[in-house]
């Protein structure tokens, strides 16, 4: 029962971390609550204030009433103790104390990949979700998605995966149940029909204030082994998404765009920047989480090679029959960075070479 978990979190003077570093220096809500003055303020260090919250047992009225509240309104909390909690949100120094869950908790220690993006989203931006979406289910068929079910790429991800077939999880900025924004609350209730769920690491009793975005994109990219950017703007907030996960040591992934599209300009700088990983299919975010082996059986067809460039043809010519990186590629050609990044970017749309772990390289052509 994570009666003492959410206790921890209605504890003033304590914050997100404080509670985190708590749960892992004592190993539990219980062991923390049950732990002296000295225990708390000479062997965790924690501040006087802080401990006095702890020795009075602050935040067990507030969590009988959570828990209360939860059970009214088929909200599930998991605690950072269980072994229903998110593995991998699990590893991140900042976690969640308690994750509030409606639907199907074991969706949350699948195969999870975010996808994140603009809310004011192009065309092109809604082609590719649907293609990575549903070329990522066809290679990994227990993948499940993972959003902030907001306007733009989030839901168009989120519908993407509902048309085939994949599990879906929204992470949210507000208390649940309720789904904001309230135009997507038949999607929601959908793919939770389907085995999705919404999660938030947010209590009814919070009191909104705008700021939650922010650390709500934490959870996305670190309950997630890896983060897709598929449009973004150059100050675009997936783009803190994409930094959470980097930071997380997950890999990150974006989707190249023409250079005069302001969409797509986050993009092209994290890949311009060697922060992110460049995807054009959901193949080839199977690759790069390493999810691809064993499954040459739903390899994608072979693109026909577009023509090269002679700047193009030049770079291709210091390829090797093996697998060579960019820092090599880069002493071989003597070319500046951002120029050598644009040009293996073309060189992957044209088909004339593919990324692989590692910032290496491969020539198909």
């Amino acid at each position: 029962m994570p009666l003492k978990d959410i206790a921890l979190t209605f504890v003033p003077q304590l914050g997100l971390r404080g509670a985190a570093y708590l749960i892992n220096y004592f190993g539990s809500a219980e062991a923390v609550y049950a732990a002296s003055r000295e225990e708390l303020v000479e062997g965790a260090m924690l501040r006087e204030e802080a401990a006095r919250n702890i020795l009075s047992q602050c935040g067990m009225r507030e969590a009988e009433r959570e828990m209360l509240y939860c059970q009214r309104n088929g909200v599930t909390p998991i605690a950072a103790s269980s072994p229903l909690y998110p593995r991998l949100l699990r590893e991140t120094e900042d976690f969640p104390v308690v994750l509030y869950v409606c639907g199907n908790v074991e969706a949350l220690n699948s195969r999870m990949v975010s996808f994140v993006g603009t809310r004011k989203m192009s065309s092109y931006g809604q082609l590719m979700c649907d293609r990575l979406v549903s070329e990522l289910k066809g290679a990994v068929p227990d993948v499940t998605i993972v959003s902030g079910l907001a306007y733009g790429v989030d839901g168009a991800c989120h519908r993407a995966a509902i048309a085939c077939g994949a599990t879906t999880v929204g992470v949210l900025a507000n208390p649940l149940p309720n789904i904001a924004p309230s135009a997507h609350e038949r999607m929601a209730a959908e793919f939770i029909s389907r085995g999705g769920a919404i999660v938030s690491e947010l209590s009814s009793q919070t009191k909104q204030n705008g700021r939650f975005f922010i650390p709500r994109n934490r959870i996305i990219a670190g309950i997630s082994a890896g983060t897709v950017v598929v449009e973004s703007p150059e100050a675009g907030g997936s783009l803190s998404t994409a930094a959470f996960a980097d930071g997380y040591n997950r890999t990150v992934m974006a989707v190249p765009g023409r250079v005069t599209d302001g969409n797509s300009r986050g993009c092209n700088l994290l890949i311009r920047n060697r922060k992110a990983q460049i995807v054009l299919s959901g193949r080839d975010i199977a690759n790069e989480l390493m999810w691809d082996l064993g499954l040459d059986s739903v390899a994608e067809p072979p693109r026909e090679p577009l023509p090269l460039t002679d700047a193009e043809s030049s770079l291709l010519a210091y390829f090797d029959s093996e697998p060579i990186t960019i820092d090599v590629l880069q002493q071989r050609s003597a070319l500046a960075m951002g120029e050598l990044s644009l040009t293996l970017m073309n060189l992957e749309l044209s088909g004339a070479i593919r990324p692989l772990p590692g910032k290496r390289y491969e020539k198909i052509i």
